[in-house]
């Protein structure tokens, strides 16, 4: 695809503190062109829905910062893979929330972890992990968000290590139009996914129906490949390296959806800066004009 007259949709995780519209203060301020963020604190079961107030401050907000993609990361405390009925009970009223949430602000992807099976078998877990899908979407208004399943590190029981389980949960679904895909690079490569390489990279993204793949987490990591250590580290100071996003970057399946940056900053977010201009300073029309 040629870069004329197209642009990269770049950016990171934004806090609202201060309120759900604030974010889109802080993306600009980096020269962001692309944001997710917590629609409500990630670590909390009750969380309150959208008010009238917000959803309209909100809108405003991001007329005013310009047509770039958004999405909302689901709460971490999610599981809807487990055997456990309370949890997993719990988990699709939280995911239920948050597509409702998303729905008041317009906001269009809801990005999950697709859960842990702990003991349980993993054909058993997929099959729970879609049903609970399910049941989330059919708890709420018609149409919406889609959920955007992400491959995790592999950690312990975790499932998205192996991308072919992703693919397995949205293909039991019964909501094939609001499934789709979001690739972290850490977390591929601690997963053993060699994405420091074209190869690598067209070896796990083999997996993934390519009209699903819809966002791209653009994090280096802390750990080694097939470490299965989810540790977030800035753009070329980890294990994945430039050369490494140099690949990433200007590879075709990846290369024009939204990227964004999960890595640690202060407050002046000085961190993103360098982030989006090391991204930025690595991609081929870049390279080529500058």
């Amino acid at each position: 695809m040629s870069a004329k007259g197209l642009v990269r949709r770049i950016g990171a995780h934004e806090s609202v503190a201060g309120g759900l519209h604030t974010a889109f203060e802080r993306i600009a301020s980096v020269g962001g062109t692309a944001l997710q963020i917590f629609t409500r604190n990630q670590r909390q079961w009750d969380a309150a829905p959208v008010t009238d107030e917000e959803a309209a401050l909100f809108v405003a907000a991001w007329e005013r910062w310009g047509s770039y993609p958004v999405a909302s990361h689901a709460s971490y405390l999610i599981n809807v893979a487990s055997a456990d009925d309370a949890l997993r009970g719990r988990s699709v009223a939280a995911l239920a929330a948050e597509l409702e949430r998303c729905r008041r602000l317009g906001v269009p992807w809801v990005v999950l972890h697709p859960g842990a099976r702990g003991s349980a078998g993993l054909e058993e877990a997929l099959a729970r992990a879609a049903a609970s899908l399910d049941q989330a979407f059919e708890s709420g208004a018609e149409g919406g968000p889609l959920i955007l399943l992400e491959n995790t590190a592999g950690q312990g029981s975790a499932l998205g290590g192996d991308l072919a389980e992703l693919a397995a949960i949205a293909g039991l679904t019964r909501h094939q139009g609001r499934i789709g895909f979001c690739f972290d690079t850490c977390h591929g490569f601690a997963a053993g996914y060699d994405v420091r390489t074209s190869k690598g990279l067209d070896a796990a993204l083999s997996h993934l129906d390519p009209s699903r793949l819809l966002l791209l987490h653009a994090n280096d990591s802390k750990g080694g490949l097939g470490s299965h250590l989810d540790r977030h580290e800035h753009i070329g100071q980890g294990a994945i390296g430039l050369e490494g996003f140099s690949s990433i970057v200007n590879h075709p399946q990846l290369a024009w959806l939204p990227m964004i940056l999960e890595t640690h900053k202060e407050k002046d977010l000085a961190e993103d800066v360098r982030n989006l201009a090391a991204l930025r300073g690595l991609m081929s029309e870049n390279r080529s004009s500058g």
